[in-house]
């Protein structure tokens, strides 16, 4: 698969109002200068995490805990993919072949990692100008080998 042809498929299965511009504007940018990974990665896992959390009871609707009281907090990373797992196992077999692969990019990362999940930025362990173009590509062909299970 080539990037342009990832583009295509999550575009073809983004949300409309919230994703879809900033794909398109993701894909011009990414297409006329392909050093930008850096600058673009940050936003692809974001998309990747709420693509996931769009196939989760999680996804569009407020949270209560027990009490009635309103949850402060959703399951993030390998916990929103385990809840991914667990509800999406009878109904979407395929979409939950391919998560176990996509925990990865949440797993818990250490000062001597080399920066290929999320992880490794966001915890302060690694500056984005050390991902790498490969790591960018892959992500975004992970995302468009989920993009047809999404929920929006």
């Amino acid at each position: 698969m080539e990037p342009n042809e990832a583009f295509d498929e999550i575009y073809n299965h983004t949300h409309r109002w919230n994703w879809e511009p900033d794909w398109e504007v993701l894909r011009k940018v990414y297409l006329a200068f392909p050093n930008s990974y850096s600058v673009l990665t940050p936003f692809a896992y974001s998309y990747l995490e709420e693509l996931i959390r769009s196939t989760t009871s999680e996804y569009g609707r407020e949270l209560f805990n027990a009490d009635g009281t309103l949850k402060k907090y959703r399951k993030v990373g390998t916990k929103l993919i385990d809840l991914a797992i667990e509800e999406n196992k009878d109904s979407k077999p395929e979409f939950v072949e391919i998560l176990p692969e996509i925990k990865t990019y949440f797993s818990l990362s250490e000062p001597t990692d080399i920066g290929d999940n999320r992880h490794s930025v966001a915890h302060g362990f690694m500056h984005p100008r050390f991902w790498d173009q490969d790591s960018f590509e892959k992500l975004i062909f992970d995302i468009a080998r989920l993009s047809k299970y999404a929920g929006f």
